[in-house]
């Protein structure tokens, strides 16, 4: 009888260790680089944009050199493929470009040399994160500036040939953000792409019609079901890492991002860019 028990134990064992070989080699090797294209409609009441306009949002690339830091500057560079092959109309970029601190040699011109590719027809638009902030902000602005990209720093320009604005808030993380300064410059009314590398940054935003985004959290990188994400950042809630998200009594698309960062694993949580389809309501 003992020998039986023995034997069920290491069948057992057997078992959960291949199982948690298998969730490590899916956590570490395939999930990090299955990269997600979210189509997502979005109605705004009274829109007075182009019907139908194509928004893409992506985020947190955290390039890096190295293939254990997930974003490579080749499968960056496929990203931008993908994204361009999708003819967007804006594409908004917010925020953490870089892993770490460029301490395997990446620096803000090889990140702006990839992204700088990218290809919208009313625009590519910035603002800086955490990480790009603590590597070298002005760099990275004088870098993504020369690529053609336009970063804002509490912020607002219209967009072209239309009667929108684009609205970039500062990193939140490193002190940049001031979200009243920001809606401050836009006319009374108007309506808005906003853009912020952090979700909190839109606690302290004024009423802004239109569509908002932000980045930062990675989804927490391992969404676990009925508990959230297993870690968030600066005591950000758990359960409100991605997705659309009540933010201040206002809607907040938080994207799980493109990267990694700190540790090199996602589960459940799997990385993305999103095209936003904006129109009117059916009212409208």
């Amino acid at each position: 009888m003992l020998l039986s028990a023995l034997r069920k134990f290491f069948k057992f064992l057997l078992c959960l260790l291949l199982a948690l070989a298998l969730l490590a080699v899916w956590g570490l090797l395939i999930e990090p680089r299955w990269v997600a294209r979210r189509d997502i409609p979005v109605e705004v009441p009274g829109w007075r944009g182009p019907p139908g306009l194509k928004v893409v949002v992506a985020s947190d690339w955290h390039i890096a050199h190295e293939f254990k830091r997930v974003m490579t500057i080749a499968r960056a560079n496929a990203i931008v493929d993908e994204i361009n092959a999708a003819r967007p109309d804006v594409v908004l970029l917010p925020g953490d470009f870089i892993y770490g601190r460029g301490e395997d040699g990446t620096t803000p011109e090889d990140v702006a040399a990839v992204l700088g590719r990218l290809r919208a027809t009313r625009g590519v638009y910035a603002v800086l994160g955490n990480h790009d902030w603590w590597t070298d902000g002005p760099r990275f602005s004088r870098a993504l500036g020369a690529a053609g990209i336009q970063v804002l720093l509490n912020e607002a320009v219209p967009l072209p040939g239309t009667d929108l604005w684009v609205l970039g808030i500062g990193d939140r993380t490193s002190m940049q953000s001031d979200p009243v300064r920001a809606a401050r410059q836009l006319p009374a009314g108007a309506q808005a792409l906003t853009l912020m590398h952090d979700p909190a940054s839109a606690l302290a935003l004024p009423p802004v019609p239109g569509l908002a985004v932000a980045a930062h959290t990675h989804g927490g990188q391992v969404w676990i079901p009925f508990y959230g994400s297993a870690v968030a950042p600066h005591g950000w809630p758990k359960d409100k890492t991605h997705g659309w998200v009540d933010v201040g009594g206002r809607p907040v698309y938080i994207t799980s991002g493109l990267g990694v960062s700190i540790y090199p694993v996602r589960i459940n949580m799997r990385p993305e860019w999103v095209m936003f389809s904006v129109r009117g309501t059916a009212r409208d």
